[in-house]
């Protein structure tokens, strides 16, 4: 039996990939090719790829770049960032992406959402959200880049998502991301509860415990994370590692 994934969160910007805390103060990290060919020696489940500036700039997809980076991966790679219509969609498929993560167009167009899925089937389609906790202790949905308050409850836009045709959910927390403190499980089980599509979560996950309680207690069907798979020690110096299959197995049957 398949067990859960554990994936890796790639940040890309410009051509070389960075890490941020809480969407902000990136750190260059190194060359993505590279840290893909790192990753294939590891055997990681699945990557993703998220272009942090395509939709504040307004740009698509850059293909070429990212048919480069396709071509070395050996695991399927899920991409997101400027995608914005059917188009974009076909021409990353076209470059051998497996799976398009569609964020701020979720939340701007939702129709987008419900044709994509039918045109490519749900199973292709992961519907992401950002989400941040006000002041106040209230969650909201966050578009371009976490940018842009939608207003939105993260529970009702999760159940929206999956009427419209989302084969996955992504759920990143803004204010954990980078952080290293741990997942928000509270958040991650209501979340689970609303839908009955795959939850793939992110932001903050603290060590390899965290990951296996998203999955075992809180429900998640993967467990995503960045900082834990590409940085070391108290210092953060860049160091790319993925656990042991062994490792995965006892932390995910335990």
């Amino acid at each position: 039996m398949a067990l859960p994934r554990l994936i890796p969160v790639l940040l890309l910007k410009d051509r070389g990939l960075i890490k941020t805390t809480k969407f902000q103060h990136p750190v260059y990290i190194g060359d993505p090719v590279n840290a893909v060919k790192i990753f294939n020696e590891k055997e990681v489940d699945e990557l993703i790829i998220l272009d942090v500036n395509a939709t504040r700039q307004q740009y698509e997809p850059r293909y070429g770049y990212l048919r480069e980076i396709v071509s070395e991966c050996f695991s399927p790679l899920a991409y997101g960032g400027g995608v914005r219509t059917v188009d974009h969609i076909k021409r990353l498929i076209q470059s051998g992406v497996e799976k398009i993560v569609i964020n701020t167009a979720c939340c701007t167009d939702p129709l987008f959402l419900k044709r994509a899925s039918a045109d490519f089937g749900s199973s292709t389609i992961v519907a992401a959200m950002d989400v941040k906790k006000s002041l106040f202790g209230k969650y909201s949905v966050y578009a371009s880049a976490g940018t842009k308050n939608m207003g939105i409850d993260p529970v009702a836009h999760a159940v929206n998502l999956q009427q419209l045709g989302a084969g996955e959910i992504f759920l990143n927390n803004i204010d954990l991301d980078g952080t290293m403190k741990g997942y928000d499980h509270a958040l991650i089980k209501k979340i689970v509860k609303a839908v009955d599509i795959p939850v793939i979560v992110c932001g903050g996950a603290a060590d390899h415990n965290d990951l296996f309680q998203a999955i075992n207690v809180s429900g998640a069907s993967a467990a995503a994370a960045g900082s834990i798979f590409v940085f070391q020690g108290k210092h953060r110096g860049v160091l790319i590692t993925y656990p042991e299959y062994t490792t995965i197995r006892a932390g995910l049957t335990s």
